[in-house]
């Protein structure tokens, strides 16, 4: 609690660590935006003073309302002790409406899908910077083949260092995007000086005025370009609980300041070279802003940008799986934590799942205007969710309606139209948005709706009541006629209101073959709205061998049963609650807790299974996506405990007894 106490207060190193953590993704927009303006345009060559005004006005006023007024304004608050992002946002204001679901199912597939985006046309961006610059008599980068298979190896070595933690290379991401940032703004500011009129672009109304006027050859399709600014907004508010809001807050005004400068920059650079023609066909003002001499280092500092940024989304998606898996979206996968950070956490198979994905798009794409259709697309969905729950957590912290039909109808509108814009572009790469966003959303819905209909289908007969066989396992405990299978047999077991529990577990203690241990342990790990609990509580039904535990672990919190179920042990030994544990064998004098045995109860589906139709193709797709998920040992965090997973057969819906009938022998007659 302290850590994230010292985060809220504002500092010069906080400033600094927001900087480089925070803003990678917004801070890289510079290299594409007015790329994307002028090329969409139909060239330099069709631009004049009335489209770069307009279209710069739109970008310092779509960046003002998103990313200032609703997410550094109004959705900072909007956290859930500290943290943010739309799956905490939705943990705030689920018990609102069971329909918010949806927004936040929604929301987190584009986010999802947007992570494998930005490391692709981040990269190749930068590295397209290098295309045809002579050095010397040398050009080492001749071709888009060229920059395609550097772009490759940036990535693949990029993800391939994921499993070493970001901590020490997360101290350089500060003081490098703070140089970046004012190299953006020092170069902007020293183009802009040869047109101070440019200014004129802060009135909002050039902004409106350049959406109907013939200067702009796309029309309303400009917003999908000019989005393409604020795509970092939503990151902003995923990673406030890593640096505080208040460091946020405090270090935005410099990174917007530098940001606009930069357009402004360029738009100067563009109106007056209006004659310039790229020789090769290619043309990005950010790179031509830059004096010649110092081209190399912009390239350079831009890579590096881009891969902070590419870095920050990775590790960003990492959070996010995590979060969704706590809260039922996502099957639980195998994390591992690379530091003693609570942030730093690395999901293998969601590591090499998003490097085939960026990689294949940068394949299929193959220059990043292509990249840039796809772009923007899955980030517009995900803030009209969050506008959505916005629009909840208002209600919920008492905010008159009227104001909070306002911010819903302004923003929706807004988002609204980007969105609109951007659906434009579908053929032309957008389509690839909607499939990998459509492909996270399948599984999360299949996941959290199969598991919906699993329990609302379950028979009441699946369920017995624990302290009904307290005396049976009290008795089992005690008789020596059995052989000792563990000292301590530990069933992962979800056990309802306290009392109610699997038929199949017990079974497998009691029927399949009688299970002898000093203590019997049923073990439920609730996920709670909290980031980071780490609480117990204990249930013996009278008894000194029979122990419900509850353990309440925060939705960012490791789950390792093992190391919290020793330590419960060691207490309940101290004050008396369960019986002593003494080891007479042990490497470790004075051990007073005994050996453990973890048993995993899986359900398959049943040929006795009786639903039909939609539901019964949820469940069978829900339990497929269980079987290829990580080991269910992993989810507990006891890949290194002895573990045994016991299949059983689920049996859903109406179950009618199959009979056969006894009837006398049959007389064999001659063929």
């Amino acid at each position: 609690m302290n850590k994230i106490t010292k985060k809220q207060k504002m500092s010069f190193a906080g400033l600094l660590i927001a900087i480089g953590i925070v803003y990678g993704d917004i801070g890289t927009s510079p290299l594409y935006v007015m790329k994307s303006i002028v090329t969409e345009n139909g060239g330099i060559a069709n631009v004049n003073r009335e489209l770069i005004v307009g279209s710069i006005s739109l970008i310092l006023w779509t960046v003002t309302l998103l990313t200032t007024v609703k997410y550094v304004m109004i959705a900072l608050k909007a956290t859930n002790h500290g943290e943010g992002g739309i799956f905490s946002l939705y943990a705030l204001v689920r018990k609102r409406a069971k329909w918010l679901v949806i927004p936040a199912l929604i929301g987190g597939a584009a986010l999802l899908a947007d992570g494998t985006l930005t490391p692709a046309v981040t990269v190749t961006t930068s590295i397209e910077g290098l295309k045809n610059m002579r050095f010397g008599d040398v050009i080492p980068v001749p071709s888009q083949e060229v920059v395609i298979m550097i772009t490759i190896i940036i990535l693949v070595i990029l993800f391939s260092i994921q499993r070493m933690g970001t901590s020490v290379i997360g101290k350089a991401f500060g003081p490098i995007m703070l140089v970046w940032f004012t190299f953006l703004g020092v170069v902007g500011i020293a183009n802009l000086s040869h047109d101070w009129s440019l200014l004129e672009a802060i009135n909002p109304i050039h902004a409106i005025r350049i959406l109907f006027s013939p200067a702009n050859k796309v029309g309303i399709l400009i917003l999908g370009s000019v989005f393409l600014a604020t795509t970092g907004a939503e990151a902003l508010y995923s990673d406030v609980g890593h640096v505080g809001k208040a460091n946020i807050i405090g270090s935005w005004p410099y990174v917007f300041v530098c940001l606009s400068l930069n357009y402004l920059g360029q738009g100067a650079w563009i109106l007056h070279n209006a004659s310039y023609h790229a020789g090769n066909g290619d043309f990005n003002p950010f790179f031509e802003v830059v004096p010649s001499n110092l081209r190399l280092f912009a390239i350079a500092l831009a890579t590096i940008a881009a891969i902070i940024a590419s870095q920050a989304l990775i590790t960003g998606s990492f959070t996010l799986v995590a979060e969704a898996s706590s809260l039922k979206f996502l099957p639980r996968m195998n994390i591992i934590y690379p530091s003693t950070e609570k942030g730093q956490i690395y999901i293998p198979s969601i590591n090499k799942m998003i490097c085939v994905v960026t990689v294949a798009i940068v394949f299929l794409f193959r220059t990043s205007h292509h990249m840039e259709a796809a772009y923007g697309l899955a980030i517009t969905v995900t803030m009209l969710m969050t506008t959505i729950l916005l629009f909840e957590y208002l209600g919920k912290k008492g905010k008159p309606l009227y104001l909070r039909l306002i911010f819903l109808i302004a923003f929706a509108f807004i988002e609204g139209m980007f969105l609109i814009s951007s659906l434009t572009k579908f053929l032309h790469g957008g389509y690839v948005t909607v499939l990998i966003a459509g492909f996270i959303l399948a599984i999360m819905y299949v996941w959290f709706y199969g598991n919906k209909i699993r329990d609302k289908r379950e028979s009441r007969n699946a369920y017995v009541r624990l302290d009904e066989y307290t005396d049976m396992l009290t008795n089992l405990s005690h008789d020596e006629d059995y052989p000792t299978y563990a000292t301590n047999l530990v069933y992962m077991a979800n056990v309802k209101y306290n009392k109610f529990i699997k038929r199949e577990i017990l079974y497998s203690i009691l029927d399949k073959r009688p299970k002898r241990a000093k203590a019997y342990w049923f073990v439920t790990v609730n996920v709670t709205n909290e980031p980071y609990t780490a609480e117990y509580a204990v249930n013996t039904y009278g008894t000194k061998n029979v122990i419900n535990i509850q353990l309440y672990l925060g939705f960012r919190k490791q789950t390792s049963v093992n190391v919290y179920l020793r330590q419960i042990v060691h207490e309940l030994i101290a004050d008396g609650t369960i019986e002593a544990q003494p080891q007479r064998f042990t490497t470790t004098p004075g051990r007073d807790v005994g050996d453990f045995s973890f048993v995993i109860v899986n359900d398959v589906i049943s040929p006795l299974t009786k639903l039909t139709g939609y539901e019964k193709f949820m469940v069978e797709a829900r339990v497929w996506l269980q079987n290829l998920s990580s080991n269910p040992a992993s989810w507990f965090g006891l890949e290194y405990a002895d573990t045994v997973v016991e299949r059983v057969p689920l049996i859903l819906g109406k179950h009618q007894e199959s009979y056969i009938k006894r009837i006398k022998p049959k007389k064999q007659t001659k063929k």
